[in-house]
This record gives C-alpha cells, sequence and structure tokens, in this order.
C-alpha cells in the first residue's frame, strides 16, 4: 500500500458540492482509502480563467501502482463532466496526482511530484493543512515554500453556514429554530 496525496480543484456547476462528491468517489474504490482531506478553500485562477476555484487536498492510501491511480483519476473527472478543450481551460473537476510514496516519476503524461506543487498556494496551504511536517522528495519541507506563494489569494471556506443565536427566529418567525449547515 502506498500513501498518495492528490489536489482537487474544480470552477465550473457547483464547484463546492463536486469536490464533496469526487472525494465520496475516491473513498468508494475497493483500491483507495481516503485518510484525511483537507478543508475546502476559494482561490483566484492562475494561468487559467474563469471564474474562481475551489480546492482542497485528500490523503489516500492505495493498492494502485502510480499509473493506474492516473487512469482513475482521469476516469473519475471525465464522470463529472471534464473536458479538456485547451491548456488550463476552466474545468468541472481537476484530479492532480501531488505525491505518490517517495516515489519520483518523470515522463511525458505523469510527474510526482507534482512539477509546479511548490508554486501554488491552493496545493501548499491545504497540503501543509494536512501534513504541517511533510518532507517533499527532493524538495525539503512543504512548509517553507509558503511564503513564496503568499502573493497568491487562498481564503479557507467556512463549511458550516450556522445561524447565530439573534439570527435563527425572530419574534415575527414562525419557522422552527434549526441550524443551516451544509
Amino acid at each position: 500500500m502506498t500513501i498518495a496525496y492528490l489536489g482537487l480543484g474544480a470552477n465550473l456547476g457547483d464547484a463546492r458540492q463536486t469536490l464533496k462528491d469526487a472525494v465520496v468517489c475516491l473513498a468508494q474504490q475497493h483500491t483507495i482509502t481516503v485518510l484525511a482531506k483537507s478543508s475546502l478553500y476559494r482561490t483566484a485562477p492562475i494561468d487559467s480563467s474563469g471564474d474562481d476555484y475551489f480546492n482542497c487536498v485528500v490523503k489516500l492510501e492505495t493498492s494502485l501502482p502510480a499509473r493506474a491511480l492516473l487512469r482513475l483519476c482521469h476516469h473519475i473527472e471525465i464522470q463529472f463532466g471534464r473536458e479538456r478543450p485547451y491548456r488550463n481551460a476552466p474545468r468541472t473537476l481537476d484530479l492532480d496526482i501531488l505525491l505518490y510514496g517517495a516515489s519520483s516519476i518523470d515522463e511525458a503524461d505523469l510527474v510526482v511530484p507534482h512539477p509546479r506543487m511548490t508554486e501554488r498556494a491552493f496545493v501548499l496551504v491545504p497540503l501543509v493543512e494536512l501534513e504541517p511536517d511533510l518532507i517533499l522528495p527532493q524538495r525539503g519541507r512543504a512548509d517553507a515554500f509558503i511564503a513564496g506563494v503568499a502573493d497568491q489569494r487562498i481564503e479557507k471556506v467556512a463549511t458550516c453556514q450556522c445561524m447565530t443565536g439573534a439570527q435563527t427566529q425572530t419574534p415575527q418567525s414562525t419557522a422552527p429554530n434549526k441550524t443551516d449547515c451544509r
């Protein structure tokens, strides 16, 4: 079994829900155990166009070889309507293998560790949230690269939009006092 980290991103459709559903889809694979998921982050597009992205990172354990994991990621992207009309096009779902154990892979369609992960706040911030002391093969500590991406807009998304006591019920309201957690 190998520990791997995947970066997930989306900026088309209901991107927040897509990421949640993609994590569930990964967890349903018999060859994968999802060990942890970072918070959800909203980020500005980098080298891309369109709306803001939603991103997260998952840590998983898998029996799949790296190439088979890549095929599975592409299959899941297609299930979620991913199209590739041009490089860095807006997307319904993007799954990137960030790390695959301590492996270094340099092939035409698969490079691990991900070649731009140390240049992207949307990868580093959730990755360091999951593993604060993570060492990137041949690169060093992941948190050492955070300062280099400090100029990239990234904000943690609240996962629960619960109403406070003052907001839950007014004297004129007949609705029951409840919270709205999504």
